[in-house]
């Protein structure tokens, strides 16, 4: 969005800090998400000590629908299972999840004690992926993270990732919805999972918007493979860019929040990356538990004060 656009939005919405879902919330829109979403905010300001903002000062950025066929939404996921997963960026992504889940959860047996080969061996045969992938589906059931989640709810959550970093058009609108959100008073960037994803690529694309301050959530930025080696702009010698014109990017991960693999960006983006630690309690990975952090709050403050 160039300049004149944002000057031209900024005249009848003025949201200070724009907020950007992760997956998972495809059966929302805008308004609803906002409806939680901005209240979470406020708090988690309030809470550190900040201003009271308005509701107009807090706008969502959402994308969900995207995933569906335009002018319709399927209220019927495809009944997925273990034989639905592809080889490649899904199979990694939930080997991935496995491993995570398997590290922080006791109650999970990790894929070195299941016997089988990991994600080299995926490639072998359609039967020996679908067995790998049966094995994490049943040890995923029994984390407290994924305790919850069908079969065909995860396998869409693996499918939303895939098709983000490999369809260069979903890649786009999503993009696309953030730039409508940002306005001439937008100072703060909160992006929380996949999301954090998306926006970082909408910053480095956009390095002419007034967003001073980045709040990456349960981010997986600095996932290898799946997700940090297929960044847009490509990060080089092992380092990925700075995001457009950001002064300040706080990176907010729960130790036990299997999607934030790696739950510090600063090794991956440089020391300029402040990595900080909370604790959501048994929902790890819960977006409005994340936005009312008090630490969160302080980092939105930051960006606000200027």
């Amino acid at each position: 969005m160039t300049q004149a656009g944002i000057a031209a939005r900024g005249s009848c919405a003025m949201a200070r800090v724009v907020v950007v879902h992760g997956i998972g919330q495809e059966f929302l829109g805008p308004e609803l998400m906002g409806r939680d979403v901005g209240p979470a905010l406020r708090d988690g300001v309030r809470l550190a000590g900040g201003p009271r903002l308005e509701p107009e000062d807090v706008a969502c950025a959402f994308y969900g629908n995207l995933y569906f066929e335009e002018g319709t939404r399927s209220l019927d996921i495809p009944p997925w299972d273990e034989t639905d997963v592809d080889e490649g960026l899904e199979a990694e992504l939930l080997e991935a999840w496995w491993e995570q889940a398997a590290r922080v959860d006791p109650e999970v047996l990790g894929p070195e004690a299941v016997g089988s080969r990991g994600p080299v061996g995926f490639a072998a045969s359609r039967l020996l992926l679908s067995e790998r992938v049966r094995a994490a589906l049943d040890a995923l059931s029994g984390s407290s993270f994924f305790a919850k989640v069908s079969d065909r709810l995860l396998i869409f959550a693996l499918k939303q990732v895939r098709r983000y970093m490999t369809e260069p058009e979903l890649r786009h609108k999503a993009q696309a919805r953030i730039a409508e959100e940002i306005t001439e008073e937008t100072r703060v960037l909160v992006a929380h999972s996949l999301g954090s994803v998306v926006a970082y690529e909408a910053l480095c694309a956009h390095p002419e918007w007034p967003v001073t301050d980045f709040v990456t959530l349960g981010s997986p930025l600095g996932m290898r493979s799946v997700v940090f080696d297929r960044l847009q702009p490509k990060p080089t010698d092992d380092v990925g860019s700075w995001p457009g014109g950001v002064e300040r990017w706080t990176n907010i991960a729960d130790r036990g929040d299997i999607v934030a693999l790696a739950d510090r960006l600063a090794p991956r983006f440089g020391d300029r990356v402040q990595d900080v630690s909370v604790s959501n309690g048994v929902r790890m990975h819960d977006l409005l538990r994340y936005l009312t952090a008090p630490r969160t709050g302080r980092a939105v403050v930051r960006g606000l004060e200027g």
